[in-house]
């Protein structure tokens, strides 16, 4: 709360290039409703790159560590008048900064109503903060999961709010071993979202535990420190900046392999939907999916983008492992 409330003023006072990751390109609609989000909410925002998902319209979404409300200004414009951005942090100087352009942004987006909210709270505990089992489509999160000691509880957290067939879409950082008690007890290095950095295996086995579905790889790229004194306390540790995709596919789907066509309809995504590292649908072509996608496709929020015919695939798509 001190490093991101106080001691943080811009961008350019951190220490690290951890959270200044370079994101691809971005297409023209984001790009159009990032210029229109008030400057004192991007200056005053730290995450890495841009954490936007793709079918959004009329969704309810929740920003994990929502800072000064950047993502949740532009999710804003995506859900559209009839969807619903809730941000939660627990800055209060950063709650203060999101809540204090509301009235700017909805009069900049000609909305009627608010469909932006902030609350102080904590993500581990999203009860106190009054969020509801199963309100939400998505939930987001812009590289502050590694912040909170429990990543377990934040998952477990995630799950409950989501709605079945939700999704959480989420970046972070993670490491390439277990870190050391010296730099996880280091408080710059736990600033800049290194010393709370998951072990990246381990992702894998408490997504599991909660009940998502096995996370699957949006995008990838080495995080380098650039600074040598912190570098010399991580030591040969290696972190990477990496975006997930978890669903909650509910436990009576039982999918099983198939053939889907996407028909072209997400906007901005019209020709092709590169769904994660792996997978690309193009639109009016048939691919072969496994049952554990045809699941996720199934039940989620996607359901309508893709025709689907379960058990006609000629061999079921191979386990990725990226």
């Amino acid at each position: 709360q001190d490093y991101y409330g106080k001691e943080l003023q811009k961008l350019e006072d951190l220490k690290t290039n951890a959270c200044v990751t370079s994101a691809g390109p971005l297409p023209k609609m984001v790009r159009d409703a990032l210029e229109r989000v008030h400057e004192e909410v991007v200056a005053r925002y730290y995450g890495c790159g841009l954490v936007i998902p793709e079918c959004l319209a009329s969704c309810r979404i929740l920003d994990l560590g929502s800072g000064s409300g950047r993502d949740c200004y532009l999710l804003s414009q995506l859900v559209g008048e009839q969807g619903h951005v809730t941000g939660i942090d627990m800055t209060e100087g950063q709650v203060e900064v999101a809540k204090k352009h509301i009235a700017y942004h909805m009069d900049k987006f000609g909305y009627q109503k608010p469909n932006v909210e902030f609350l102080q709270g904590y993500m581990e505990r999203l009860r106190d903060a009054g969020l509801a089992d199963e309100s939400y489509d998505i939930v987001i999160s812009n590289c502050v999961i590694n912040l909170t000691p429990d990543k377990r509880a934040v998952l477990r957290e995630a799950y409950r709010v989501l709605k079945p067939g939700g999704e959480m879409y989420f970046s972070d950082i993670y490491a390439s071993q277990r870190l050391s008690e010296a730099v996880r007890k280091h408080r710059v290095l736990w600033g800049e979202c290194l010393a709370g950095a998951l072990y990246w295996k381990d992702l894998y086995s408490i997504a599991e535990e909660v009940g998502f579905s096995p996370p699957r790889l949006v995008t990838a790229s080495p995080v380098t420190i650039g600074n040598k004194e912190l570098e010399g306390i991580t030591g040969d540790c290696r972190f990477v900046s990496a975006t997930f995709r978890l669903f909650k596919v509910p436990g009576s789907n039982q999918a099983r392999p198939g053939q889907v066509i996407y028909n072209g309809g997400i906007v901005g995504h019209e020709q092709e939907l590169v769904f994660d590292a792996s997978i690309t649908f193009k639109e009016g072509e048939v691919v072969d999916v496994d049952a554990e996608m045809a699941a996720i496709l199934q039940s989620s929020r996607f359901a309508e983008e893709f025709l689907i015919r379960t058990g006609e695939a000629n061999t079921a798509a191979p386990q990725s492992c990226c």
